[in-house]
């Protein structure tokens, strides 16, 4: 199964502003309870649901209504400018982009920056997520060994000030462990959607978000995790040089229902590096999901 990227382009409303999305795939009531799967992709330069996702939705779509998000400011989402914390501010136009689709309740993965999006959206929106998949999130990743910035981080910032293809190519170097994948036309293509128009601006008033001391504290979210009840499957490289294996630790902890799997061999991009694997672990803990009813 493969789908060209065109084919399965959507966008909908979300209040005030367009998502641009990807959507393929029906849902087996038999696995997850039927209900939709949707990814959040991370916040890198170039970033967006297909450069991220589009190589796994395959095979995901085998067995869940999938859909990629673009979320706020990148790829061919609306960029309007960051008013909140980024995590609460992209996870709030999420519900309204589920309410436009008339989704009640999903299965949610969110990768780096898209994990700190998931997250607040299970805490602020509870009702709304089933069961949650976190890869290298970002917010709720708290590092007891590795200085912050971390390498990826700051290679993310030296980019944003100076943006140029060789910033580009060290940046996309700390994803993964094997430098094979850090292609020329890789490097073309990220380039390119990093320097669209208004990506530049939008990636910096992202980033402006968690430093502005109004809402720093709201990004903040390994104070606010043990709060969460919903099933939580951690994923991370071994290798991640973004947000290190040891930032799983406290979440670990305090999240009375999360597991953590760990990827050998491999990055911050786990759904790249480790595909199938990464496929097989996200569908067989979404697969005994029931949903119970209220009455």
């Amino acid at each position: 199964m493969s789908f060209a990227k065109e084919d399965v382009r959507r966008s909908a409303k979300a209040g005030d502003i367009t998502l641009n999305y990807y959507e393929a795939g029906e849902a087996k009531a038999d696995v997850g309870a039927g209900l939709p799967f949707v990814l959040l992709h991370g916040g890198g330069p170039g970033a967006s649901a297909w450069s991220n996702f589009g190589s796994a939705l395959p095979r995901f779509a085998e067995n869940f209504r999938t859909l990629l998000v673009d979320q706020p400011g990148f790829g061919q989402s609306d960029k309007p400018p960051v008013d909140a914390n980024y995590f609460r501010y992209s996870s709030d136009y999420l519900v309204k982009f589920l309410d436009e689709l008339q989704i009640e309740k999903v299965h949610l993965l969110g990768n780096s920056l898209g994990g700190g999006t998931a997250t607040r959206f299970a805490l602020s929106y509870p009702d709304r997520v089933a069961r949650l998949v976190l890869m290298g999130p970002g917010g709720l990743s708290l590092n007891l060994f590795h200085a912050d910035p971390t390498e990826g981080v700051q290679r993310l910032m030296d980019f944003s000030m100076a943006p140029s293809k060789e910033a580009l190519r060290k940046f996309i170097s700390t994803m993964v462990v094997n430098q094979g994948l850090v292609t020329d036309e890789l490097v073309e293509e990220r380039f390119a959607d990093a320097t669209a128009e208004g990506s530049l601006e939008a990636m910096r008033s992202m980033g402006a978000s968690f430093w502005n001391p109004e809402w720093a504290e709201d990004g903040m979210l390994w104070r606010e995790v043990h709060k969460l009840r919903k099933q939580t499957l951690l994923t991370w490289g071994r290798e991640d040089r973004v947000n290190p294996l040891d930032g799983a630790m406290v979440a670990l902890k305090t999240m009375p229902n999360a597991r953590l799997h760990v990827f050998p061999n491999c990055g911050h991009w786990a759904q790249i590096e480790a595909a199938a694997e990464f496929a097989t672990v996200c569908t067989e803990f979404l697969r005994p999901h029931v949903e119970r009813s209220k009455a």
